[in-house]
């Protein structure tokens, strides 16, 4: 009898999987190095301190808005079109940022693109893959986006500091005055070239047999239809779980970049461009339990990972007295290591799922939602203690409570289920775990 968390016996991934891997890793390597030009970029133009923070929910801002058609429109045109479609928005997007665009309103327009891409990234993987796969490829697809968030932010930094900026700013085209004159519009279009090679691999994504779903045009019906989706997905014993859970992740660390960035400041003194490697340092860690999370785990025995979301507040909030680069590395690793761990097993439970109630896109489109709307809502919050003048430590305090708290709720939830539900929390637990065709 094999000892739970042995890994299963694994099979090769099919071609078209590195495909999806490549155009993936090259369009969030463009986001995250973008996320760094437009903080750069306003405080160069001296744009009031909450404009920062609030780059985070502006980007979240349309997976929300838009959350009832992506997902059907993922699902009624082959999705490696409507990555590329995507693509071609977030290029639109970092060219009005580079050409006098707010850095608000352009950032959102990227996160346009990004809210369309994304039901197709994660909705091929239920298509292409079978369910014991799910696991290793969400491993792989997390610890390649995590590594393009270590190296886009990482690049950014560069791209944006005093050795780079100058060659950039250097090379001028023949009788063409581009207007570019500093160092964040510099790396800005840097950038965009990012995005054309993703959209270079978009090109190559292999077409599946999964039928294509009809898209209906009306707004009132593809709001009730998401609707629907949204509540089934919660109401689902195991669903719910992985849902609340991988919710509450995204929306701390997708703020948590940020975050970073005003603590290294005020902890540490550093500026832009070395903040960028403490958020880096982050992603390693993460990179890491995702990868491990994909060998070691199994689809049935997601949930167990549950008490690691306690200890990943409790980690946010020792970030508080530490004021060492030399211990801030090792300790940031261990913070993005119990995230890693935690998000990969939930987050293929939670395709697994999504995939058998509603089909891979509408299911990946209300996972967009919650998370989105997570991020929006404590990006927000985040902003409006920035606006009254509270300080990186109060923020950061904040945020590991809710976050060991919430975690806490969590698992009680799921082990209230188990008793007053036990016989259909078995059951899904049982499909998750025969169903390796």
């Amino acid at each position: 009898m094999r000892r739970w968390g042995a890994p299963l016996p694994q099979k090769r991934m099919k071609k078209g999987f590195y495909t999806i891997m490549s155009a993936q890793f090259f369009s969030s390597l463009a986001d995250n190095a973008l996320l760094v030009g437009a903080i750069e970029l306003l405080k160069s133009t001296h744009a009031p301190a909450w404009q920062v923070p609030a780059l985070t929910p502006m980007f979240a801002l349309f997976y929300v808005l838009l959350a009832p058609l992506v997902g059907a429109f993922a699902d009624a045109i082959p999705k490696g079109r409507v990555m590329f479609i995507s693509n071609t928005i977030k290029v639109l997007g970092c060219l009005m940022m580079l050409f006098g665009g707010h850095p608000l309103l352009a950032y959102a327009v990227v996160g346009l693109g990004a809210a369309a891409y994304s039901p197709a990234k994660y909705g091929i993987l239920t298509e292409l893959l079978p369910p014991s796969q799910l696991v290793k490829a969400n491993g792989w697809i997390e610890g390649l986006t995590i590594a393009s968030i270590i190296l886009g932010v990482l690049l950014g930094g560069q791209l944006v500091g005093q050795r780079i900026a100058p060659l950039l700013l250097g090379f001028d085209l023949p009788s063409i005055d581009t207007g570019i004159d500093t160092a964040p519009e510099a790396a800005i279009a840097s950038i965009v070239l990012l995005y054309v090679v993703a959209a270079v691999f978009n090109l190559y994504i292999p077409r599946t047999d999964a039928p294509l779903q009809p898209l209906n045009i009306s707004i009132v019906e593809l709001v009730s239809d998401f609707s629907q989706c949204n509540a089934r997905l919660w109401a689902d014993k195991l669903g719910q779980i992985s849902l609340a859970t991988t919710t509450l992740f995204w929306g701390v660390s997708g703020n948590l970049r940020v975050i970073v960035f005003a603590w290294a400041a005020a902890a540490l003194g550093y500026g832009t461009t070395q903040a960028s490697s403490l958020v880096g340092v982050v992603a390693i860690g993460t990179a890491l339990g995702a990868l491990v999370a994909s060998w070691a785990m199994r689809l049935d025995s997601a949930t167990r990972v549950i008490p690691l979301g306690v200890a990943m507040g409790v980690l946010v909030i020792g970030l508080n007295v530490i004021r060492e680069p030399w211990i801030a590395a090792p300790f940031l690793v261990m913070l993005g290591a119990a995230g890693g761990f935690l998000v990969v097993p939930m987050n293929a439970l939670l395709q697994h799922r999504g995939h058998n109630l509603m089909g891979a896109g509408r299911s990946i489109a209300v996972q967009n939602f919650n998370e989105q709307a997570a991020i929006l809502g404590l990006g927000a919050f985040y902003t409006g203690m920035t606006k009254l003048g509270l300080s990186a430590f109060v923020a950061i305090a904040v945020f590991g409570i809710f976050v060991a708290g919430t975690m806490w709720l969590i698992g009680r939830w799921h082990r209230s289920n188990t008793v007053q539900h036990r016989d259909e929390v078995e059951r899904l637990l049982a499909i998750a775990r025969s169903d390796k065709q």
